[in-house]
């Protein structure tokens, strides 16, 4: 019997899958149109769409890098399985940008006189 070399890998399949169907469960939900996003979006068959949302097989290659393309829910939990922490708060700095513009558009308008009272 031959020893296994290497390093092992610091997460698991299991772990992969799981952690990518909740992201992908969060962003499109569970429905039949949630398979057909996710086969629009990598040209895979219903079954593996289906596999994918059920968290028993995740993503390989170029799957992968068409659900990034789409998903920046998948973006994050690939960047934090990666351990890329630092990374994963640059997926989300233009959308807070844009909560922020808004915010700060609100107080402006409740701060500015209406009027003569």
């Amino acid at each position: 019997m031959i020893a296994k070399m290497g390093n092992p890998f610091p997460i698991s399949a299991e772990t992969y899958a799981g952690a990518l169907a909740a992201a992908l469960r969060t962003e499109l939900g569970t429905s039949h149109r949630a398979i057909k996003t996710l086969r629009h979006w990598t040209d895979a068959s219903e079954r593996t769409a289906k596999h994918w949302l059920a968290g028993s097989h995740g993503p390989s290659g170029l799957h992968l890098i068409e659900l990034i393309r789409h998903s920046d829910h998948a973006l994050q939990v690939v960047l934090e399985l990666a351990q890329r922490n630092s990374s994963v708060a640059v997926i989300w700095l233009p959308a807070l940008r844009e909560r922020l513009l808004d915010t700060a558009e609100l107080i402006e308008a409740c701060l500015s006189p209406s009027g003569s009272h």
